[in-house]
């Protein structure tokens, strides 16, 4: 008859949850890239388009990223001062206002929506 140690085995435990914390948490960065990526090319593909300078303007910068945590930022490199005013709309200068072209708030929704998706598949 073989005995178990109760700490042999909470070791044992111990250890499995680490390597599931540690997969887990690769499996998070890689959603939130995905996520970043998806939102980039929602916004390039929706984006008003006069000269295509605004939409190819578009890119994802990772911030931050530590042990166990990432963070990644989409954003204009550099027709940054167009976003406000496309997304929400402008007075003209004459009088009037110019039409709100929303395509960033959708984009954030739609790779919200997919990081949420992605994360609870790659966790089951």
């Amino acid at each position: 008859m073989a005995t178990v140690r109760i700490d042999d085995l909470a070791d044992e435990v111990m250890k499995g949850l680490k390597e599931y914390a540690q997969l887990a948490t690769d499996d998070l960065k890689e959603a939130v890239k995905h996520a970043g990526d998806t939102t980039k090319d929602e916004i390039e593909k929706t984006a008003p388009k006069r000269t295509g300078k605004y939409r190819k303007s578009w890119a994802v910068k990772k911030t931050k990223e530590t042990s166990d945590s990432i963070q990644v930022v989409v954003h204009s490199k550099d027709r940054y001062r167009l976003t406000h005013l496309l997304e929400n709309g402008h007075a003209k200068r004459g009088g009037g206002r110019v039409a709100a072209r929303p395509h960033i708030a959708p984009a954030e929704k739609k790779g919200e929506d997919q990081l949420i998706s992605e994360v609870e598949r790659k966790l089951r």
